[in-house]
């Protein structure tokens, strides 16, 4: 059964009137032109450079763990754009949510779909990294196919609302999967429904595997191996990131991959490992520096945030 946002009177509880107010400014925004919002974002990223300290802090460590070739000088330039793009990230978040489409669409310029129409009735499972401009990219991927999202459940309930809404509104056939709800991805994935599924992040060892990823060890999610075999899902990945000049956003999906899933969950994830790694460093000061990525350690290391 798809997903679909309700909104109910509880909504208009005094509680969440802030919350309104501040949604009726970004939608606002959202209105503006496209580069206004963009310098905008970069505004809100120098104020995360001076006044944002832990994050700031996790993403200097990400830096400094996977550039080691680079200067300190070069690497603290690096995290300066980071912040900037992070910025940005939170402007994208509003066009995701509240953009006309007609708009919307001319920034997302996409290949590879040609690889999803070659699958008939077989669905894809599309995994994709964390780069500050995955949600506008995601969102904006489902006005040129049907997809499903997964997401994490919002204990607010009227962002519950906003978040659900503003994923599938311009995709009618589209869905959001809360997170823990697998049994409901594989389903979807069965009936040919393509899933986006974003594996890059450090939920533990419990569940994962150890996985190179900028030649460190790093605990990495080992499900995309059984959630492809058990949807009977072709892998796809999928890169994405904003163009310069504010002309919008590329998104390029590939062929299916020929070795994943295998027999072999840490070899899996150590080719999509590989895969992130190598999109990164196409464009690394738009990756989401700012997640602890290695916050989980081999027995004896020290963690290094």
């Amino acid at each position: 059964m798809l997903v679909r946002p309700c909104f109910t009177q509880n909504l208009l509880h005094p509680r969440y009137w802030l919350l309104w107010l501040a949604t009726g400014f970004f939608y606002l925004c959202a209105q503006l032109p496209y580069a206004w919002q963009m310098s905008m974002g970069r505004g809100i990223g120098r104020l995360f450079y001076c006044f944002a300290s832990e994050r700031k802090h996790i993403a200097r460590t990400n830096l400094r763990l996977c550039f080691p070739e680079l200067s300190g000088e070069k690497r603290e330039a690096l995290l300066k754009q980071n912040m900037q793009d992070t910025g940005m990230g939170l402007m994208e978040q509003n066009i995701g949510w509240f953009m006309p489409e007609r708009r919307y669409r001319k920034l997302m310029h996409v290949e590879g779909l040609a690889h999803i129409e070659a699958l008939g009735e077989q669905a894809a499972l599309i995994v994709v990294k964390h780069n500050n401009c995955i949600s506008v990219c995601t969102i904006g991927l489902s006005m040129f196919m049907p997809i499903a999202g997964m997401y994490r459940r919002h204990k607010n309930a009227a962002l519950e609302y906003l978040q659900t809404r503003g994923r599938v509104r311009l995709c009618p056939e589209g869905t959001v999967v809360e997170r823990k709800e697998t049994r409901t991805m594989m389903r979807l994935l069965r009936q040919g429904l393509s899933v986006m599924y974003a594996p890059d992040q450090d939920y533990g060892i419990k569940n994962g595997v150890w996985a190179r990823y900028f030649d460190l060890p790093a605990a990495t999610v080992a499900a995309t191996t059984g959630f492809a075999k058990l949807g009977r899902a072709k892998v796809v990945v999928m890169n994405c990131y904003r163009l310069p000049n504010a002309e919008g956003y590329k998104i390029i999906l590939s062929a299916p991959l020929d070795n994943v899933p295998s027999d072999d969950e840490r070899q899996d994830a150590q080719c999509i490992n590989d895969i992130f790694e190598a999109q990164i460093r196409e464009y690394p000061e738009q990756y989401l520096w700012v997640h602890r990525r290695f916050k989980t350690r081999p027995a004896g290391e020290k963690r290094p945030y």
